[in-house]
């Protein structure tokens, strides 16, 4: 290795050269800053080595930086349609409408801490977590999905690596969509369940693409952010949507809805379940019996991304046409497939189309026959499937199935009412105020005035709970959402629910709550 006392006086040193013997090395003059090629090189390495005076070149990083910065701003050339850029940007006010002013942080002085004795960190360090199975010690994810998963569930990700298309993953599909059918109570054979890789969102391409073309009529009925969406995707698939909207926490009328579909013909009809920005829950059959009713070719889509698993969906019986979810809410399995289950009719509509679908990797053209392929328990291919988040479905699907699907709604029913009462009890209100707009899966919970989602949502957290703050864009700052589906419900070992009720009385108290 080098030293830099190698360097040594200069002058009293000679090149080692045979050329140059005769000339003298020279030190740079502290005026001129230049070396020559050769020291410029050691000092290089002198100076990682060992870091002194040697000044380093200007770091571009700042240029790159810069350029990152672009793509971060608040205001993007394209608004995104989603409600948390407004929710981060979104000016608090006070009662007077006043802007409200952020509260500064409550973090302790750094004598404080320094003051703090080993002995208070180290009981700090050994106070008892509470156990959730067998997993990792973490707060309990109560918000309206992705939701807690049971061990065996999340063991199946684990799955050894295994063709796509060899016969035991292929059974394990089909057993998996014939698995579906029983959890839409569906026994029509015309009937077709779909299962994707993507999100929940995948659904509404697939309506889009598939069921309707440009120019057809949509009527969306509105409860929420979802309604939104939906209705945007249909018109990036150049259909028409009309919304029928309806107040915060309420829904459409049955005889607004009659009147909307008696003024012109809807090739569909679409409705959240359940909208997760506002717990809103729709009734869905004599939604569905008022449509066959006033208008029978309207085809029934039910966005059941936060229903189904805990709310009752008798495919057949209430005559639906498409009931499209995800894996990752009452279902209980971890996020990246998108389910729908088909009637025969749609399936029908869409063979009809006078179009190609518009859509690649959405089209039934291609998706239909790997899926009656699957549950034929045939290999099949047309795009590769996630073979882990298959066997996790299989097995939380097991699970549900394994005791009565009546059984498994009165549960949600039960610990929604639960929450519900405990809510009211805090003189708390929710943004579905009558009961029969109210979910079992989840409950949208106002705050009291002066109080907004970031002065609860950190102190649940430390509480090992947590709760998602408001989605619909209106009302963001004034709400929290509480999900309870799945396992949290089910497994009477897990004490998921009385300790959320508990960590919000707690936390609404730090924060100068008092209930009436």
């Amino acid at each position: 290795m080098f030293d830099s006392e190698q360097l040594g006086p200069v002058n009293s040193r000679r090149c080692p050269h045979s050329t140059c013997k005769s000339r003298p090395l020279r030190r740079p003059s502290s005026d001129t800053g230049k070396l020559a090629a050769p020291r410029r090189l050691l000092a290089s390495i002198i100076t990682r080595r060992y870091p002194s005076s040697f000044t380093l070149a200007p770091s571009r990083a700042s240029s790159r930086l810069n350029l990152f910065s672009r793509h971060f701003d608040s205001k993007p050339f394209l608004e995104l349609n989603t409600p948390f850029s407004t929710e981060r940007s979104a000016p608090l006010e006070d009662d007077q409408g006043n802007l409200a002013k952020p509260k500064a942080p409550n973090i302790a002085p750094a004598e404080a801490i320094k003051e703090q004795t080993p002995k208070k960190l180290e009981s700090r360090e050994k106070k008892p977590q509470p156990v959730m199975s067998s997993q990792a010690p973490h707060p309990a994810l109560l918000i309206p999905g992705p939701i807690e998963f049971d061990d065996a569930v999340l063991q199946s990700m684990s799955h050894f690596s295994e063709s796509h298309v060899g016969q035991p993953f292929v059974n394990t599909f089909g057993e998996v969509l014939s698995m579906l059918r029983k959890l839409f109570q569906t026994s029509d054979p015309a009937s077709q369940p779909f299962v994707l890789s993507g999100s929940g969102t995948l659904g509404w391409d697939q309506v889009a693409a598939n069921l309707v073309e440009p120019g057809d009529e949509a009527l969306v009925l509105h409860t929420g952010y979802f309604a939104d969406s939906f209705a945007d995707c249909l018109e990036t698939y150049g259909v028409k949507a009309t919304q029928l909207k309806a107040p915060i926490g309420e829904r459409p009328q049955l005889h607004e809805i009659e009147a909307a579909l008696s003024e012109k013909a809807y090739k569909i009809l679409t409705v959240t379940h359940v909208d997760t920005s506002t717990g809103v829950l729709s009734e869905i059959k004599t939604l569905s019996e008022t449509v066959r009713r006033v208008s029978p070719d309207t085809l029934i889509i039910v966005d059941g991304v936060c229903s189904v698993g805990c709310e009752e969906i008798r495919f057949d019986d209430w005559g639906l046409d498409v009931v499209l979810t995800a894996s990752q809410k009452a279902i209980g399995c971890p996020a990246g497939l998108s389910i729908l289950m088909v009637s025969g009719r749609a399936i029908e509509t869409f063979k009809a189309r006078k179009a190609r679908p518009t859509s690649y990797f959405g089209s039934w053209k291609n998706w239909l026959p790997i899926m009656q392929n699957y549950e034929a328990k045939k290999a099949s291919y047309f795009a590769t499937p996630s073979p882990q988040l298959i066997h996790a479905l299989h097995t939380s699907l097991t699970q549900i199935l394994s005791r009565p699907l009546a059984q498994r709604f009165e549960d949600h029913k039960a610990a929604s009412q639960k929450i519900k009462k405990a809510v009211t009890s805090l003189g708390l209100k929710q943004l579905a105020s009558k009961p029969e707009n109210q979910a079992n899966g989840m409950t949208a919970i106002y705050l009291p005035d002066g109080i907004t989602p970031p002065d609860v949502l950190p102190s649940l957290m430390k509480k090992g709970v947590i709760f998602a703050g408001g989605l619909h864009k209106e009302i963001a700052a004034k709400y929290i959402r509480f999900g309870h589906m799945g396992v949290s419900v089910t497994d009477s070992k897990r004490p998921d629910i009385n300790k959320a009720i508990e960590s919000l009385k707690d936390s609404l108290v730090e924060v100068g709550y008092k209930a009436d």
